[in-house]
């Protein structure tokens, strides 16, 4: 079958890959779309280690193919949209509803692919680009059939971890403020997730003005070019008590720092954007002391089987926008040109496809 693989040189599609039949409690998935994420492609510049060699990609949908021992909630023709860092479900942070911070989905993949003889690792417990997938049952949530696979595949990561670091770790209330940094594909869904719950200010700063309009489709009020000179002073403009909520989307430590200096009294910075490994960011101290907060933030603090049904129903009510995230889809054997796109913003997301 075709399957996207990087082997420490570079990213290749082939058609060759195997994968291994379900096991208990897991999920054959024959992957009919897939969303590009800069993810995938920090794997591939080594900002994100992984073992390797490894079958990219970690935000798709698909139709079920086979389940194994002990999964009931999904069976074989259901349409799902797979989550990415497959969780136990019985340890403390699971049990207290914290999956994205179950231990034992963090730095073990398996490898249920190979590729002739060769044991291949599965990136993010998913690895969805790859024409069949074997995931955890956990993370096959299923959706409703009329949703369309290309559209339902990015949630499973840009939607998830947008949305939810609105909703479920900065809880943006109505009527607040929000700055959001970046206006790629999470920062879309931050805007998005910011109209939804009632914020009255939500400035979106890019580095491309080209992406003005789709920003304010997605929810910004305001546009900052941040190419222009004095981009903080253009935000204070907009926001002069500072904002109650920014989201920096890049991964930039110089915007990690912007971040925390546009927050007003009581201000929460949510840092979504994944820099290397080693990187330090620099504030002022003083002034954390005005009860401002800097927070991390994995994967939108999501709980997968619940928030991908909140927001299929939300999409499906008009109120989430998944359609319009998908800039362009691209046969699986196009993913050089995918992945250029995706490297210079031209795409608000990509989305590969196994039709």
């Amino acid at each position: 079958m075709r399957g996207v693989i990087f082997d420490g040189e570079r990213p290749q599609v082939v058609d060759d890959l195997e994968v291994r039949p379900p096991g208990p409690g897991e999920v054959l998935v024959a992957i009919a779309a897939a969303g590009l994420c800069h993810s995938d492609l920090s794997v591939v510049d080594g900002t994100i280690p992984y073992p390797l060699p490894a079958v990219l990609g970690h935000e798709g949908a698909g139709v079920v193919a086979e389940t194994g021992p002990g999964v009931t909630h999904v069976a074989p023709g259901d349409h799902v949209a797979l989550s990415t860092l497959a969780n136990c479900g019985t340890c403390g942070e699971c049990d207290r509803g914290r999956p994205t911070m179950c231990r034992l989905s963090i730095g073990r993949p398996g490898r249920p692919f190979s590729r002739r003889g060769t044991p291949l690792h599965q990136f993010a417990a998913n690895s969805a680009f790859a024409e069949r997938t074997v995931v955890k049952a956990v993370q096959a949530v299923p959706i409703p059939a009329e949703v369309p696979l290309t559209s339902a595949a990015v949630i499973g990561c840009g939607v998830l971890t947008g949305v939810g670091a609105v909703l479920n770790r900065a809880r943006v209330r109505h009527g607040e403020t929000v700055v959001v940094i970046g206006a790629g594909g999470i920062g879309l869904n931050v805007l998005q997730g910011a109209r939804i719950a009632g914020a009255s200010t939500v400035v979106a700063v890019d580095a491309n003005p080209a992406k003005e309009t789709t920003a304010r489709r997605f929810g910004a009020t305001h546009f900052v070019d941040a190419t222009a000179p004095g981009t903080l002073a253009a935000v204070r403009a907009i926001l002069p008590d500072g904002a109650d909520h920014t989201f920096e989307c890049v991964g930039r430590t110089a915007l990690i720092q912007q971040a925390v200096d546009l927050l007003g009294r009581h201000g929460q910075a949510v840092l979504l954007g994944v820099p290397p490994a080693d990187a330090r960011a620099s504030f002022l101290v003083s002034s954390l002391y005005l009860d401002k907060s800097i927070l991390g933030c994995r994967y939108g603090s999501s709980r997968p089987q619940h928030d991908i049904a909140l927001y299929t129903r939300l999409y499906r009510e008009g109120r989430l926008l998944l359609d319009e995230l998908v800039t362009r889809t691209y046969p699986v054997e196009d993913f050089a040109k995918a992945a250029e796109d995706v490297h210079h913003g031209r795409v608000a997301r990509a989305v590969l496809t196994f039709l």
